[in-house]
């Protein structure tokens, strides 16, 4: 019976995530938002046609990984590299700013402390999954603005993983040293440095070996293998699987093989992809929205997602290379997605946030996620 629901969900997901992305397409907009929107339809809190089961959501993560290799596949890692300082600059600000006014908002709202900060880290986020996914589908993943979203995403996540740790900690009531900030700093970075500098080195002569291999199928099974090797490393360690998912990318991109992998890949994104997006809308409530419920948190969370989008265009002002447009850096880094909804999802866990203010932070990462794929798509239409 278990195995046949999961079949059924699976149905109705791809059913509703290809209808709603090509209805989203046919009006001018990406196909991202309509997946998005599918999730919230045929969810709990729509039709209720699927939940998110173990086994979903266990797709879905592998969805984004696969999302985030092939991401790092049609990446070149010389021009990312090339936009690291800036890059690293757009992430610390896009980090900085959302923190301290999220964290000012709820104080002033009469939140205590610890509640306080747990919002301000859920505002920190960035999904790179959502911007980067808009981003292929308007074919400017290629572009300058493009490679700041997307490295200080990866700044974002690192910087995010710090945080999330210090604010746990307090809520755990153990604390966190500065020792312990700098080895998870440091974890981070030798992570990224190592995997790189070796599979750069190893990656071709792998690839050549793979190549000579006559079993259907191998090159695609063993490209994917690498990617979820990597992210389990990268997770063992403290660290987002994206990051890994993301790294092995950017190695093979390197490889004479680049254009293959990617070809192979495609099928393989198409269906497991949309998953993790469709996942995402089905995550959300839309009676919070009700503006007629007196126990609603309607007014909290506009102002929480006012802060939020300003907080992260903020980080658009700190563009300073010539030739990459602010406008659509600061609309990249605002979808919290999946990574604002574990923030939100640890401090409602540990007792720090309560039921409404955890109701008023999944609102504020819907409409920020909802959001960035028609202003991006808006932003390009006109681009000057």
């Amino acid at each position: 019976m278990e195995f046949r629901e999961l079949l059924f969900g699976l149905a109705i997901v791809w059913l509703a995530a290809k209808l709603a992305g090509e209805g989203m397409e046919r009006v001018g907009q990406t196909a991202v938002l309509g997946e998005l929107l599918a999730g919230v339809l045929i969810g709990p809190g729509g039709f209720r046609l699927v939940h998110e089961t173990e086994v979903l959501h266990a797709l879905a993560e592998l969805g984004v990984l696969i999302l985030l290799f092939e991401v790092g596949l049609e990446s070149d890692l010389d021009e990312l590299l090339g936009a690291g300082a800036q890059s690293i600059l757009v992430a610390v600000v896009g980090v900085a700013v959302p923190f301290v006014v999220g964290f000012a908002l709820m104080r002033a709202w009469g939140y205590a402390p610890l509640s306080a900060v747990f919002v301000g880290a859920a505002l920190t986020a960035t999904s790179v999954g959502i911007t980067a996914r808009v981003l292929t589908d308007l074919g400017r993943l290629q572009e300058a603005a493009a490679r700041v979203v997307l490295g200080a995403a990866i700044v974002d996540d690192i910087l995010g993983l710090l945080i999330l740790a210090v604010v746990t900690g307090v809520a755990q009531a153990g604390g966190v040293s500065v020792r312990d900030v700098a080895w998870l700093s440091g974890k981070a970075l030798v992570f990224l440095i190592a995997a790189i500098a070796v599979g750069i080195r190893l990656a071709p002569t792998l690839v050549r070996w793979v190549g000579r291999m006559k079993a259907r199928g191998t090159l695609i099974v063993y490209a994917v293998l690498f990617a979820v090797v990597l992210a389990a490393l990268a997770d063992v360690i403290g660290l987002a699987t994206i990051i890994g998912a993301f790294a092995a990318g950017l190695i093979l991109a390197r490889t004479e093989r680049r254009e293959h992998v990617e070809e192979r890949l495609k099928p393989v994104a198409d269906l497991f992809v949309p998953i993790f997006f469709v996942t995402i809308g089905m995550r959300v409530d839309p009676g919070v929205l009700n503006p007629f419920d007196p126990d609603g948190q309607i007014v909290l969370a506009l102002s929480l997602t006012a802060v939020a989008v300003v907080s992260k265009l903020a980080a658009g002002l700190a563009v300073y290379r010539r030739g990459v447009r602010r406008w659509p850096v600061g609309v990249g880094m605002l979808p919290r997605g999946e990574v604002g909804l574990i923030f939100a999802g640890i401090g409602l866990a540990g007792g720090v946030i309560g039921d409404d203010l955890y109701a008023a932070l999944i609102v504020m990462v819907m409409l920020t996620t909802f959001m960035a794929p028609p202003w991006l798509k808006a932003l390009y239409g006109r681009q000057t």
